[in-house]
């Protein structure tokens, strides 16, 4: 493998592992909120249970989270000097005020719950948590902002050849975001969902299938159930209405991307939308491949419009190449790709799978969830064998959904990493190959090293959180709840109920 491509393997392996913690960091977090809200409203001890337990995982998961997320930077300066410099201008800023607005606050409100269950108030401590899980929605909104202008970039001018940032406010209210942002919300409420309905029912099936319906354990796991699968439902239907606005974006913005992401070769009106391929759809000629279609479909999901054209791989081929060029530039800092044609057609076999793992991970998750809450409705649980190692199972399907997203956005946009603006409107020459945004100075060998060694202690940590998920997850209440006092004596006011 040469530089680029080691490059982007550490990229993606260490990307898309920090990715598993940010959506259900977010998701359980406003959960988590909402479930003390209800103590805090109600008194009631199954809902400071669940606050208690759920919390504990957030945590873990937190914490994960932070130490996975610290590579990026430093791969962003050892892998990707030259992207770097060359977005440096515009990404400080809403960077700085992700670090400043939102993961102080994060941080330090996260920091005032834990230790602040018998030092503040109810009132108090309850504000603390929604300060802290509106800060890790709004953390999302400034990362999604930078990602959304290499998508689709806008609010900067090209001075001495690089773009620098005249306008915050365009950047942050850029239509990319404003339809992305949304829409990962919405998928990290599907994790989150997912994640309750899974642990809830495993608890039920291993230790409260025949207690009383009554049992305030089993009342606290089965409304952790319930509540899980009604947010997936949601979740579902905001990821529908939210992905058709961002498709139909994409189709204006990325239309190659959207292309390859149906493996349209050929220019089709109306253009029908393809369920599933059989053959090889690698080939930008789609020769020998046979799709199952649902006519009109895609017209609709590209216009809004049942009958409208939707262009090919084909077609889109000579416009890119007139106004980007035919040849990578003969620039010795491209190494193997100086002066070698450009290939502007994604992966089709990534962008087409993706695309459809996506959708159907989602739509296994949401259908599972709706078949929870029917075989749970009045306080019913379910007694076949399978019920629980499913449910298990099931929290792995709207993950999947998410990475099958991210993959197919950051794929489908190659070989940019920076991808143009086709409206120009003072961008006009604000793009970046992937193949010029690798570092210059690092050696392959130097480079796969720390691939290696990334990738090793990623493991690691995989397995260090699957441990202290699976023991806090064994512990149920039990384990997050302070023991009951002796019959006479009182609470410590001094002891940490909600010690970590």
């Amino acid at each position: 493998m040469d530089l680029l491509d080691i490059a982007r393997w550490q990229f993606g392996i260490t990307t898309v592992y920090h990715f598993l913690m940010v959506p259900l960091t977010i998701g359980l977090a406003v959960l988590v909120a909402g479930m003390q809200t209800a103590w805090y409203r109600t008194g009631k001890q199954r809902y400071l249970k669940m606050t208690k337990f759920w919390g504990k995982l957030l945590l873990i998961n937190f914490a994960m989270g932070v130490v996975t997320g610290l590579v990026q930077e430093f791969q962003f300066g050892m892998a990707w000097s030259s992207y770097s410099r060359f977005v440096g201008d515009v990404f400080g800023a809403p960077l700085a005020m992700e670090g400043l607005l939102a993961f102080f606050v994060e941080s330090t409100f996260l920091g005032l719950w834990i230790f602040g269950w018998d030092r503040l108030s109810k009132g108090v401590h309850l504000a603390c948590a929604w300060a802290f899980s509106l800060a890790t929605v709004l953390s999302a909104y400034f990362i999604l902002a930078a990602n959304s202008w290499m998508q689709h970039p806008v609010g900067i001018e090209l001075v001495d050849g690089r773009p620098q940032l005249t306008s915050i406010w365009a950047m942050l209210g850029n239509s990319t975001v404003l339809a992305a942002f949304p829409h990962t919300v919405f998928g990290c409420f599907a994790v989150a969902g997912s994640f309750l309905v899974g642990i809830a029912a495993w608890q039920i099936a291993r230790h409260h299938r025949k207690s009383d319906p009554g049992d305030e354990d089993r009342r606290a796991w089965h409304g952790s159930m319930r509540l899980g699968a009604w947010v997936a439902v949601f979740a579902f239907a905001g990821l529908a209405i939210s992905g058709d606005i961002q498709g139909k974006l994409m189709f204006q913005q990325q239309p190659m991307k959207m292309a390859s992401a149906e493996a349209l070769c050929h220019t089709e009106a109306p253009a029908s939308f393809s369920i599933f391929a059989i053959g090889d759809v690698s080939r930008p000629d789609c020769e020998n491949v046979k799709s199952v279609t649902v006519p009109y479909i895609l017209s609709y999901l590209a216009r809004g419009d049942f009958n409208s054209e939707v262009r090919g791989v084909q077609a889109l081929l000579p416009e890119y190449q007139a106004k980007y060029g035919t040849h990578y530039p003969d620039d010795p800092r491209l190494g193997s790709f100086a002066g070698q044609p450009i290939d502007y057609v994604p992966l089709l076999p990534v962008t087409y799978w993706g695309f459809r793992f996506m959708i159907g991970f989602g739509g296994l998750a949401a259908l599972g969830a709706v078949v929870v809450l029917w075989l749970t409705r009045k306080r019913r649980f379910p007694s076949g064998r399978l019920w629980a190692p499913l449910a298990v199972l099931s929290i792995a399907l709207p993950f999947l959904g998410n990475i099958a997203g991210w993959v197919f956005t950051e794929m489908g946009r190659q070989p940019f990493v920076v991808a143009p603006n086709p409206d120009a409107s003072g961008v006009d020459g604000v793009w970046m190959f992937t193949a010029a945004a690798v570092s210059s100075g690092v050696a392959p060998g130097e480079l796969l090293t720390s691939v290696i060694t990334l990738t090793a202690l990623y493991g690691v940590l995989a397995v260090v959180e699957i441990f202290l998920i699976v023991r806090f997850v064994r512990g149920g209440f039990a384990g997050v709840m302070p023991p009951e006092p002796p019959e006479g004596e009182q609470k410590s006011g001094e002891a940490l109920s909600f010690a970590y």
